[in-house]
């Protein structure tokens, strides 16, 4: 939770450093038009990479295959898209960076990277002590159990 809170303090704080920065070097009117100019050009690519993503979508689900890179892009694409309609100029960066295809599929795979998805059978595991479990869980947890949704005749 700190680490949201320090976001949300530093990066507008950043962002209106630079755009004071900015403004003082190029002017307010320039500084403004960048900041209305690059949401534009982000709403474009946005709806043109957007598209291209639905389409290799479908593409997929009509093959039988998951499209499960795809829907990592579309939430990628969703959030570039939401920082570059935020006035700012590093907020555009990274909503740009977003959106290009290169830099789009390299963040998509360095989250996959650093996520931990664990598929495994649900039944009891087999053998005892610690890492007897499914592979990678590191310790077993043993107990007794008693049913008591039927009363004891």
């Amino acid at each position: 939770m700190p680490t949201l809170l320090i976001l949300f303090v530093t990066v507008p704080l950043g962002e209106l450093f630079l755009l004071i920065e900015v403004g003082q070097r190029m002017g307010a009117l320039p500084t403004i038009a960048l900041c209305l100019l690059t949401a534009m050009l982000g709403t474009g690519l946005l709806r043109q990479q957007g598209l291209q993503t639905l389409a290799r979508a479908r593409h997929n689900l009509d093959r039988g295959a998951l499209p499960a890179m795809e829907l990592l892009e579309a939430v990628a694409l969703l959030i570039g898209g939401v920082l570059l309609l935020t006035p700012g100029l590093v907020t555009d960066v990274v909503g740009f960076a977003c959106l290009i295809p290169m830099t789009r599929h390299f963040l998509v795979r360095l989250v996959l990277a650093r996520l931990a998805v664990r598929v495994g059978p649900s039944g009891p595991s087999s053998g005892s002590g610690p890492g007897a479990g499914r592979e990678g869980d590191g310790y077993t947890i043993e107990g007794e159990y008693e049913r008591r949704d039927h009363p004891r005749e």
